[in-house]
C-alpha cells in the first residue's frame, strides 16, 4: 500500500484533491488508519483515478463523473451525458469564436485609426413583447411620423399604458428611395382591442440581434447602419430578419436632434 503522499507523487494529483475525492466518494482509499486517520492507496487504483482525470479534462463536473463511474449508468445514459457535454463545448467554441472576431475587428480599427472604435456592437436576445403595431407603405423614411401620428391617438383612446420606447421595424431588405415598408410599434402593459388598421399582438422575439447605439440626428443614422453591417460581415454573420430601431430618446424627451439616442437591432445568424 502507498501513503497518500506517495500516491500523490505517483499520480501527479495533489493530496488536497485526493482528500476531496475521498470526501465526496469519488475515490476512496483502500484503508484509513483508525488512530492517525492517515489514508492508504494501492497502485491498482491508478486506472480509476486516470479515468476521473480524463473525464474532468473533457469538461465534466465531479458530480457528473461520480454519476458516470459509481452509479452503474448504462451505456445509453453515458452516451447522452457525453452528447450534452459535446453540445456545451461546441457552444463555448462558437461563443469564443465570436469574441475572437470582435477582438480582431477592434485591433483592425485601432491599427488603422490609432484610436478605440467609437461605436460598440453587442449581441443579445430580444424578448417578445406585447405592442400596438401599425404597418404601412410611406413615401420615404422621413414620413414615418405619419404612422406614429395614427397610432398615438389610438393608445390614448384606449387608455393603453405604454410599457417601453417606440419601435420602428423596416421590412424592406434593402434601402429604398420611395414606397418604404415600415411597421411602427409601441409596447403596452396589457391587452386592448385592435382595429382593422392597428394590431395588438406580441412582437416576436429575436434570438440573436447585433445591437448598436446611435447618438444624434436621424439624418446621420446611415453611418451607424454601415458600421453595424460591416461588423456583421467581418464576424461571419448574415441578416436574418427585418431590422429595428428603438427610440430611446427622441422628440418626446428633447427637441434637440443632437441629443437623440436610438438603438439599432439587426437580427443575425451565422453564415
Amino acid at each position: 500500500m502507498l501513503k497518500i503522499g506517495d500516491f500523490s507523487r505517483l499520480s501527479r494529483v495533489t493530496v488536497k484533491a485526493l482528500r476531496y475525492y475521498d470526501e465526496i466518494g469519488l475515490l476512496k482509499p483502500v484503508s484509513v488508519d483508525r488512530f492517525s486517520g492517515y489514508r492508504y492507496y494501492e497502485v491498482g487504483q491508478l486506472p480509476h483515478l486516470n479515468r476521473i482525470l480524463v473525464l474532468k479534462n473533457l469538461g465534466l463536473s465531479l458530480e457528473e463523473i461520480s454519476r458516470m463511474l459509481n452509479d452503474n449508468l448504462t451505456a445509453e445514459h453515458i452516451r447522452q451525458l457525453l452528447h450534452v457535454k459535446q453540445a456545451e463545448i461546441r457552444q463555448r467554441l462558437e461563443d469564443d469564436q465570436g469574441r475572437l472576431g470582435q477582438v480582431e475587428e477592434w485591433l483592425k480599427q485601432i491599427e488603422k485609426e490609432g484610436i478605440m472604435p467609437e461605436q460598440d456592437v453587442i449581441i443579445k436576445k430580444i424578448d417578445a413583447q406585447l405592442a400596438a403595431t401599425l404597418r404601412g407603405i410611406v413615401p420615404t423614411y422621413g414620413d414615418i411620423g405619419q404612422l406614429f401620428n395614427e397610432i398615438y391617438p389610438f393608445l390614448m383612446e384606449n387608455k393603453a399604458q405604454i410599457a417601453g420606447p417606440a419601435i420602428a421595424i423596416y421590412h424592406d431588405m434593402e434601402y429604398k428611395e420611395k414606397d418604404v415598408d415600415i411597421e411602427v410599434a409601441t409596447p403596452i402593459a396589457s391587452q386592448v382591442p385592435g382595429t382593422d388598421r392597428i394590431k395588438v399582438a406580441e412582437l416576436p422575439a429575436i434570438e440573436q440581434a447585433a445591437c448598436l447605439i446611435h447618438h444624434g440626428a436621424y439624418d446621420t443614422i446611415g453611418e451607424s447602419y454601415k458600421a453595424l453591417m460591416a461588423w456583421a460581415e467581418a464576424n461571419g454573420y448574415q441578416v436574418a430578419g427585418p431590422d429595428r430601431e428603438i427610440y430611446l430618446k427622441s422628440y418626446n424627451e428633447t427637441q434637440n436632434p443632437a441629443e437623440f439616442i436610438t438603438e439599432l437591432q439587426l437580427p443575425i445568424a451565422k453564415k
